[in-house]
């Protein structure tokens, strides 16, 4: 207790020390933590910053409000008034299920997430802008000795995409397709097993700053069995150890402005970290080349720019067997009967992206025309929404429904206990013919 109280009035002292330098900082309202790379949207949900290492935020203009105050595992808050103090997030009560092994044979651990991401392609012309949800999933191998390649990569089980495309006369339109592909999220895995800091060990409470080369590169903040790790990837190289399907990105003719990623786990036991226990992460990435030559309606010789946000929030965990998640990697899966669920920590859509989804969902494909169709999500109540969230409980349940997954071992079940009970009844026969 006495430790949690000295981390307490350390922050508190910190935070107070900002505010006399005039400094806006986002913090924790319990620990009084500052948040670093807490995200900051306008007015328009576009994402214009992030808080720095210290939890202060960017510059806002006043054009920018309202801002809204996002950062994972915490409650957003939105203001109407560029801030002068700390501005205090709550966190978000919402708790993922105990997963529990059925049996010695269950050693993979499936995760299913739900994630939702801003990514903007911009040049001195053009700009566009796109907002997806997607249902996503993983396989992870807890034990290193079992015979199956762990897959850390989010799979695409459902995507929905809105564009918008505007030029340099502020004309726009939109639509749900492009050809070409400029978001950063698809590449943005789970990481393998992350080493504690050797100040974190043995404690319930504290945080602990790595320094990289030009500035501090990863921050760990731990509350109990919570763990957060923000990282500066740009900071060091040895950071790009959190992002590595991204390093073949690391080159010449792409340049890398802005890159964070933040890890959130949960449910920790002792001092290690595995993606088992991934309770959610965020990124945001800034860059100048993405896909070089790839873009045919910019000039050849004007730069172009993509900056991509994204959340992923996880939904739901269960252990199932190599089989089982062989036949997964296996199934075709139909896209079509896949609902995109999401969670109930999920924050609230902006207005103008709620625009924009209508605006998409408007479209009359048929003959190419803007119909009169509404978006049903504008449709939904308080009751239905938490409906929803009740089905994000047992995601994957209605997953399996979809998937005849369920049916499937269903089925097993059926016969192996047929077949138990044949064998028992034949015993019973022998007993009985032998007295």
């Amino acid at each position: 207790m006495g430790r949690h109280l000295l981390f307490i009035l350390i922050a508190i002292l910190s935070i107070s020390d900002m505010e006399g330098r005039g400094y806006a900082v986002i913090a924790d309202s319990v620990s009084r933590m500052p948040l670093p790379s807490a995200s900051v949207f306008d007015r328009n949900g576009k994402a214009i910053g992030m808080t720095d290492n210290k939890g202060r935020l960017p510059y806002i203009s006043p054009n920018d409000l309202p801002v809204t105050l996002r950062y994972l595992g915490f409650r957003e808050k939105t203001i109407n008034r560029v801030p002068t103090d700390t501005v205090f997030l709550a966190e978000s009560a919402n708790e993922l299920q105990e997963v529990v092994i059925e049996s010695k044979r269950h050693k993979i651990l499936h995760i299913l997430a739900y994630v939702r991401e801003y990514s903007t392609l911009s040049t001195y012309t053009d700009t566009v802008f796109l907002f997806r949800e997607k249902m996503v999933d993983y396989m992870v191998t807890p034990d290193k000795k079992v015979r199956y390649r762990e897959r850390l990569i989010p799979r695409v089980l459902k995507s929905e995409s809105y564009y918008r495309f505007t030029n340099a006369d502020g004309l726009d339109s939109v639509s749900s397709k492009c050809n070409n592909h400029f978001s950063w999220s698809d590449w943005m895995g789970l990481v393998p097993s992350p080493e504690i800091p050797s100040a974190l060990k043995g404690l319930e409470y504290g945080t602990d700053t790595i320094r990289g080369k030009y500035s501090p590169t990863e921050i760990w903040i731990r509350n109990g069995d919570r763990m957060i790790v923000d990282v500066n990837v740009l900071a060091d190289t040895a950071s790009r150890k959190w992002v590595p399907n991204l390093s073949l990105f690391f080159r010449d003719r792409l340049d890398f402005e802005h890159f964070r990623v933040r890890f959130n786990y949960t449910n920790l036991a002792g001092d290690t970290i595995s993606p088992t226990d991934i309770a959610g992460y965020t990124f945001n990435i800034e860059s100048n080349g993405r896909g070089h030559d790839m873009f045919r309606f910019n000039r050849k010789d004007e730069p172009f720019f993509v900056s991509t946000f994204g959340e992923v929030h996880i939904l739901d965990k269960e252990y199932i067997t190599v089989k089982e998640a062989k036949k997964w990697d296996k199934m075709k899966l139909d896209t079509e009967n896949i609902e995109i669920i999401e969670p109930a920590d999920a924050p609230e859509i902006q207005p103008a992206v709620k625009e924009l989804i209508a605006r998409v969902n408007s479209i009359d494909h048929n003959d190419a025309r803007l119909g009169l169709a509404l978006d049903k999500r504008m449709l939904v109540s308080p009751i239905t929404r938490r409906h929803r969230q009740h089905f994000g409980q047992r995601a994957f349940t209605l997953l399996k429904d979809l998937t005849g997954i369920t049916s499937y071992k269903a089925r097993r079940n059926l016969n192996k206990q047929w077949n138990t009970f044949r064998k028992s009844q034949i015993q019973k026969n022998q007993e009985n013919i032998g007295e």
